[in-house]
């Protein structure tokens, strides 16, 4: 009993890839009481004022408040259940998941964004543009402060190696090497949230200013759908940065044809392969080779070694003599 715990402990290893963006999640935390701060103060302002602007935007800070809560709810999960025996890679795929959910979060804001300025343009309203030019110019300021927060974290340096050589009756090999900038897309889609209300603030201003003193008030409603595209445009990207993850996608078709030629290079024969993503940036592997040469997964284990892509790899070879 003794020599099993010990060979457990010699050959063990964790499987979890998940990278914790500490500074990210802190900042987040800042922006979310700044947003809720502002929203109860133009909630409040509306209420007393009667401005319906004050109003309509306390609300929308509200929808972005709840995709911050998406963000900080993410990054405590993932490192509360980070070496988790319920997650086989580890929780690496939630902060991708958080980012999905708030990229469909941007996407339904940009629809409502889309809908509400059709209706205007084809029934336009009353403007009372020294309450709405206050709500964006307030907007604005929250918002920039919140993107130079979030700005540069939303992509981080982490990197770290670890090492493995497992030999079982089929002589297995498990190799890990990796090091590696990573991509957060779980800030990255609050980012693009506190990104996407400075630029409807933005857009906001510069047509209520024209509308104003130009008389042009049709670039009120106009401004929101050319807004509207925009993050939906934003939304778009991130789900697809996100989406295949969730999926297990695999890597693209020339670097499992790299794998498949570095493998074959000797007269040895890959008869399957398996590689997907267990996180934002770490790639799995498994393959099964029928060596011709002799070699043992030792020998394939170097070869892969050169994939720095490839963070954990398990290699079953079965000799060529043995298989016929």
């Amino acid at each position: 009993m003794g020599n099993t715990e010990q060979l457990r402990q010699q050959w063990s290893h964790q499987h979890n890839f998940a990278s914790h963006n500490n500074s990210g999640e802190r900042n987040t935390a800042i922006v979310l009481l700044l947003t809720v701060v502002t929203m109860f103060a133009e909630i409040t302002a509306g209420t007393i004022y009667g401005s319906m602007a004050l109003l309509a935007d306390g609300w929308h800070m509200g929808t972005h408040a709840a995709a911050f809560l998406i963000t900080l709810f993410a990054y405590r999960y993932a490192r509360k259940h980070a070496n988790s025996a319920s997650y086989s890679y580890g929780t690496g795929k939630v902060s991708v998941l958080g980012g999905f959910t708030s990229a469909v979060a941007l996407g339904l804001v940009a629809l409502v964004m889309l809908v509400e300025s059709g209706v205007r343009i084809f029934n336009p309203q009353d403007i009372h543009f020294d309450q709405a030019i206050m709500v964006a110019v307030i907007g604005l300021i929250v918002n920039i402060v919140s993107v130079f927060l979030l700005k540069d974290h939303h992509s981080h340096d982490h990197g770290h190696s670890h090492g493995h050589d497992h030999d079982h009756s089929h002589d297995h090999s498990v190799s890990h090497g990796h090091s590696h900038g990573h991509e957060d897309h779980n800030l990255k889609a609050a980012y693009f949230h506190v990104l996407a209300d400075a630029l409807t603030s933005l857009l906001a201003i510069g047509a209520l200013l024209l509308g104003k003193y130009v008389g042009l008030n049709w670039l009120d409603p106009l401004m929101g759908i050319v807004g509207a595209v925009i993050i939906s445009r934003w939304a778009w990207g991130l789900m697809r940065q996100t989406a295949p993850i969730l999926l297990d996608a695999s890597m693209k078709q020339k670097q499992l044809t790299e794998i498949k030629q570095m493998i074959e290079q000797e007269g040895d024969c890959l008869v399957d392969l398996h590689v997907w993503k267990v996180s934002a940036d770490h790639y799995a592997a498994s393959l099964i080779i029928v060596s011709e040469s002799g070699a043992n997964s030792d020998h394939f284990k170097d070869k892969l070694a050169q994939i720095k892509a490839l963070s954990h790899v398990t290699v079953e070879v079965h000799m060529a003599s043995q298989a016929q």
